[in-house]
This record gives C-alpha cells, structure tokens and sequence, in this order.
C-alpha cells in the first residue's frame, strides 16, 4: 500500500472519542439530521477531513456542496478572521463590505441580472423569489415540479415536489401547481430524451390548463434537481421551460443555490443553455461555509419592493459579505471553473468504468463535478436499493471516503467534492468507491 495516502482510518467507526461525542450530542440536541457515517469532524483543509479520533478521510460532500473551493480555503479564513475582528454586526446599515460584496456579486452575474439582495440561508432565497414573483405580478399560482426541493421553510417545502418536508405539516400554501420533471433513468416514456422532454411539455400545459385558477405568477425550478437524486434535464427542457413562462407573460425563476458557482462547470448553471430567468436564488458556495445566499434579479422585477418590505436579521453582515468578495477572487484567480469542469470529466469518465463492473450501479449521471450514482438492486427492474446505499455510506467512511445519499428513493450516492480536489486525491478517492462498491457484491 502507498505510504503517501491521503487518508488513514485506523479505528473502527465511530471511534471511542467520535461515540462518546455521538452520545453527549443526541441527549441535548433532538436527532433529526439525516443518515450519515458515524464520524465526528474535528478539522478540515482542501478536500480532507480529520475526525476526533484522528482518521482521514476524502471529503464527496463538500458540506453538501458548499465549501466549493475547498474547506478552509487559507485566503478566506484570512478575509473572515480580518472582518470578524473590525465589525460582526451592522443591522440594516451600510457598510463598505456590503457594497463590494454586491459590486461583485453582479459583476459576475449575467448581464441581464443587475441587482442583488443579501440574506442569510437557501430557504430564505427560495422564499423570496417566490414572494416577488407574487408582489410582481399581483397573482398567486407558482408552477413547481414534482422531487424539486427548495427548502424547508413554509412556502419553499410547498413549492417543493419531495414529500419529506410536507409530511405531517399541515395544508401545504395554496396555488402550487406540480407537474413532472424529467427524470431520464426512469422515464415513463418512449422516445428517448425528445420523447420525455414533450412528455413533460405536455404535463404541464395540461395541468395547468385543469388546475390554475388564472393567478399565474411564474415558475420556480432547479436546473438539476439536488435532493430528489441529483436528476439533470435533457438538454432543451430548460429552454422549453422558459419560452412557455415567456410566451404567458409571467417570471422565470431558476434556485441555483446548489448549481452555480462552478458546481456544473460553468459558474452559473443557467449558462449552458444560456437561460435568462428573472430570478435567481443563491446559497451554499456563495460563502463557502460562511453563512450568506442572496437573489438575484432583473432591476425591473425586485424593483417591486418598496423600502422595509425585505430584510434578514444576519442578511449582509459584515463577516458573510467579506467572504462572498472573498470567495469571487479565489475563483478568478485560481481558474475555479475551469478546474471543476476538467476535473469532472475525469471523474466522470471513471465512474463510468466502476459502473460497467458493479451489479448495483445502475446509473451514473451530472455534469462538472457534482454526480449522482444511482443503486439499484437490479438493473434490469431498476429496483432502488436505499439499504444498500446506507452501507455504502458506512463502508466508505471505513475505507476514508466520505459521501452522502440523496434521492427520491434514497438510493443515490452524491459525488460533489470540492471543486479544488487534487488529481491525486481524486484518483485515491475513485479507487476508494471502487473498491466499496465491489465489496458488497461478496
């Protein structure tokens, strides 16, 4: 075995220190999170974590595609510490750091989205998109598809298509009209991926057509959906989308709050099809583990607002707006995207390799680096196979890889490390999931 291994495991999981701290942790604070590895973080650099216990692992999750540019990234906690130490809090005043963050931001947004409002979290974007596509148009009815998820917050889990965030909550908000979203792996129908985009066209004329009240206020969707099993759209269904808001005179949202800033290769997702929506949403990278999202918009659009009808008690704090300028200089200076998008062909091309030699992997799919492997306990019935995920998660962890499952289903394993992750590790990484995967055929 190579001595130079970025990771090391030398407990069995959790070790003694990451179980006593599980079970301090879960007699005060309720135990509601998802299934993860048992493993405590301690610290974190680039694409490696170390636990309490002092094993290394290979990070897939990037905090669940947040910290894009890698944990820890040296100019960032320089840039947060130096704000953190002048002024933490200014409540809706100005400050210098606020103006350069959104000079920034816009700068690097296209064109055609020239203003921007700083918030706090994912779910607060989501929700105010929403609150402006109504505000702006005086209608209420938003289209939302079926596994979107946009939040857990009351407006954005009932625009949202997954069940969990609705389950047991009461009335979802009315006027959401769901319709399907085109999920390729397991299509209703024939005719490949023209087949299923006019499915999905033909969808959502009809049920809107059956159900709206003739309150349209726009259409609120993610270029890929993330938590229902990272599903990207055949290249067209995006575009269709937004000519038929267009063609009805009403907004076009896109929630990039985990696509853009390099995840798919390009730094805003909309950019591969060159969409033009009337919002965005935006979250997770924008502060790499700083906590910070903010919307997007044509000027025309959040011009709506009048003055005291949206704020965010920590939305443009000083701390979090030095980190989105931050966050904008690392990706220039180091060609970011440009890393992601080569780094995830490479990634990309050996999965598909693993693929073809795994009895559970039935589909590899996704762009730049964030990738879904969908298990299946079959691949001829397309069975899902969540048990199976759940102890791939775990047999990772124990050979120093850390990944997460998402899906409808909760079968599919996100490949979304840091955009900055090394060949090396990379390779090591790749060799780790092999390796895994292929233990559980025994």
């Amino acid at each position: 075995m190579a001595t130079n291994r970025l990771t090391h495991v030398s407990t069995p999981l959790p070790g003694p220190k990451s179980a006593e701290l599980i079970e301090r942790w879960h007699r005060v604070e309720a135990d509601t999170t998802g299934f993860q590895a048992p493993v405590v973080w301690d610290s974190a650099e680039g694409a490696a974590v170390t636990d309490v216990d002092g094993n290394r692992y290979i990070d897939w999750t990037s905090g669940v595609l947040v910290t894009n540019l890698g944990h820890c990234h040296p100019k960032l906690v320089e840039v947060v510490r130096a704000a953190a130490g002048r002024l933490i809090n200014n409540y809706e005043c100005p400050t210098e750091s606020r103006v350069l963050a959104a000079e920034a931001l816009v700068a690097h947004l296209p064109r055609h989205l020239d203003k921007c409002f700083f918030l706090t979290t994912g779910s607060e974007a989501t929700e105010a998109c929403i609150r402006i596509m109504k505000r702006k148009t005086g209608c209420f009815e938003v289209v939302g598809f079926h596994g979107s998820f946009h939040g857990r917050t009351f407006a954005a889990a009932s625009v949202g298509g997954l069940a969990g965030p609705k389950r047991g909550y009461g009335p979802s908000a009315p006027g959401v009209i769901r319709v399907p979203y085109p999920y390729l792996y397991r299509s209703p129908v024939g005719g490949g991926e023209e087949g299923l985009i006019d499915y999905c066209m033909t969808m959502l004329e009809e049920t809107v057509r059956s159900c709206s009240a003739g309150s349209l206020a726009g259409v609120m969707v993610e270029p890929y959906l993330g938590s229902a099993g990272f599903i990207f759209p055949p290249i067209g269904y995006l575009k269709a989308l937004e000519q038929w808001a267009r063609d009805r005179g009403i907004l076009f949202a896109l929630d990039e709050v985990q696509s853009s800033y390099g995840r798919t290769g390009r730094m805003w997702a909309m950019e591969w099809e060159d969409l033009k929506p009337d919002l965005i949403a935006i979250g997770k990278g924008i502060g790499n583990g700083i906590p910070t999202s903010a919307v997007a918009a044509r000027g025309e659009v959040i011009g709506c607002l009048g003055k005291g009808e949206m704020s965010s008690t920590a939305g443009g704090n000083p701390v979090s707006c030095a980190a989105v300028s931050a966050v904008l200089e690392v990706m220039d200076s180091e060609n970011i995207v440009e890393k992601a998008r080569r780094m995830g062909e490479l990634i990309k091309d050996r999965l598909l390799g693993i693929q073809e030699k795994s009895r559970f992997l039935g589909d590899v799919r996704g762009m730049g680096m964030v990738m879904g492997l969908e298990l299946v306990t079959d691949k001829k019935t397309k069975a899902p196979a969540a048990d199976l995920t759940k102890q791939l998660i775990c047999r990772c962890a124990e050979n120093g890889l850390l990944v997460g499952s998402v899906g409808i289903f909760g079968n599919v394993i996100r490949v979304a490390p840091p955009l900055t992750i090394s060949e090396a590790a990379a390779d090591e990484s790749l060799e780790i999931m092999e390796r895994s995967l292929l233990s559980l055929q025994d």
